[in-house]
């Protein structure tokens, strides 16, 4: 479809960034709309694996045009390496495009990030401290820079000097602050190097739309990490949905075609927040050691559980999804049984099956409801040999079963699985292709 957003459907790290990378093959534009150096990509795009924390995946193919949008959040120093050290790599293929209307990330903002978390104490939410809340906060406050400013140096010191009286008055003090017009001095130097890319992306997008051309919206962090419809207020500072795809792109509603949900085959969570199918001890850790379940941006470990089908449900209805792409199916391989979150039982004893808790702290009490399933055979060379010539239908008899009945239930058919981190580590399922989760019941325990 000439128009989709690729949506993470659970607490982040799904691995988005590996299907989007497969799907950037067909693609003419990836923009990434929301978000800032938080959050990591890992693409394996060849041999070894390359880390994007700003650039949108679109960058590593020739022919693609890679955009970091409206929406965005940039540290302009760590944009400027990371530009730098694709080019070093030899994968900066595609031609950037950086939004005028993205907003600038200061050292200041780094420095209130830290002083929050104090703040917030035993409630702090395990933010990654890059700045992120603080910036998308001047934004909302108008003190921000955006990235336009940086091409006008007097607009610089003129925003630098409302900024640091607001810092002064939030915290008493700005001793701890960057000096001011050593700041704007580094500003005006990374707005020099930036210049060849900057634009006003918008404009380009509706051409390319109107043309029919493909385009992919780009998401950080995932649907149950939106700052409106996430466990808050252990979430991020922008909107990681289908509408704010829209918004943070600048494209109108009726252009978006279809919606992406991106599951992995479990759950993981990282930082502070409810986890309600969280698998605590050496089962946690089995699934940490295998998965490889750490930060691409901070290297935290991961914890790690099963499958929750009230959140991933709930999130297909926020998001629209249309189809289902699940990652990490080869990690579970081997394990006997694999358990599915059903429904929560509240404190109340009422059922919940497709709308959580709004409070996080209800969140924390459900008791979840269990269905386990057969497990599936490990992902041997012979198998991952005869995926990569055969395709889907060579997956596991089990694995099968196991995506028709998520899909059922969520209401989006699963038709990509991706079963490593290369890009050829991946199957495309037709609609249809699987047999319904309704011919299941024979073999479903509860």
């Amino acid at each position: 479809m000439p128009v989709t957003a690729v949506i993470g459907a659970q607490f982040g790290d799904e691995g988005k960034g590996k299907i989007l990378d497969y799907l950037t093959a067909n693609a003419d534009f990836v923009v990434r709309y929301q978000g800032g150096p938080n959050a990591g990509h890992t693409v394996v795009p060849h041999e070894k694996p390359v880390v994007m924390h700003q650039l949108p995946t679109g960058i590593l193919r020739e022919g693609c045009t890679a955009i970091s949008g409206p929406g965005m959040v940039l540290s302009p120093g760590d944009l400027l390496n990371e530009i730098q050290q694709l080019k070093s790599q030899g994968e900066f293929r595609g031609r950037l495009l950086i939004s005028e209307r993205a907003h600038v990330i200061l050292p200041l903002h780094r420095v209130q990030d830290a002083w929050e978390e104090e703040v917030r104490g035993a409630m702090r939410t395990g933010t990654t401290g890059r700045g992120i809340g603080p910036a998308y906060m001047d934004r909302v406050g108008r003190f921000g820079l955006r990235m336009a400013d940086l091409q006008r140096p007097e607009l610089i010191h003129q925003k630098l000097e409302l900024l640091y009286t607001a810092k002064k008055h939030m915290t008493g003090t700005t001793q701890e602050l960057p000096p001011k017009e050593e700041l704007a001095a580094q500003l005006v130097e990374e707005g020099k190097a930036l210049a060849p890319y900057l634009c006003s992306t918008e404009p380009i997008l509706w051409e390319a739309a109107r043309e029919g051309q493909h385009i992919l919206l780009e998401g950080a962090q995932s649907a149950l990490l939106d700052i409106d419809y996430g466990t808050y207020p252990f979430v991020t500072s922008s909107h990681p949905t289908a509408a704010g795809a829209l918004v943070g792109s600048g494209l109108p509603p009726q252009e978006l075609d279809s919606v992406i949900g991106i599951v992995k085959a479990y759950s993981t969570r990282v930082g502070s927040g409810p986890f309600p199918t969280e698998a605590l001890g050496p089962e946690g850790e089995r699934l940490r050691e295998r998965g490889a379940e750490r930060g691409a941006t901070t290297g935290r470990p991961r914890r790690c559980g099963w499958f929750d089908l009230v959140l991933t449900r709930y999130a297909a209805r926020l998001n629209g999804f249309t189809s289902l792409a699940m990652t990490k199916v080869d990690i579970l391989g081997g394990e006997p049984e694999v358990p599915i979150c059903i429904g929560y039982e509240l404190p109340n004893g009422e059922q919940a099956e497709d709308y959580p808790p709004v409070l996080a702290e209800d969140l924390e009490r459900v008791t979840p409801r269990w269905r386990t399933f057969p497990g599936w055979a490990e992902f041997t060379p012979t198998l991952m040999r005869r995926l990569h010539e055969e395709g889907w239908r060579a997956l596991p008899r089990e694995l099968k079963r196991y995506l028709s009945f998520v899909g059922e239930e969520v209401g989006a058919p699963v038709t990509l699985v991706s079963y490593g981190p290369r890009r050829e580590d991946t199957v495309e399922i037709p609609v249809g292709g699987l047999e319904p989760a309704s011919a299941l019941e024979e073999w479903r325990s509860t």
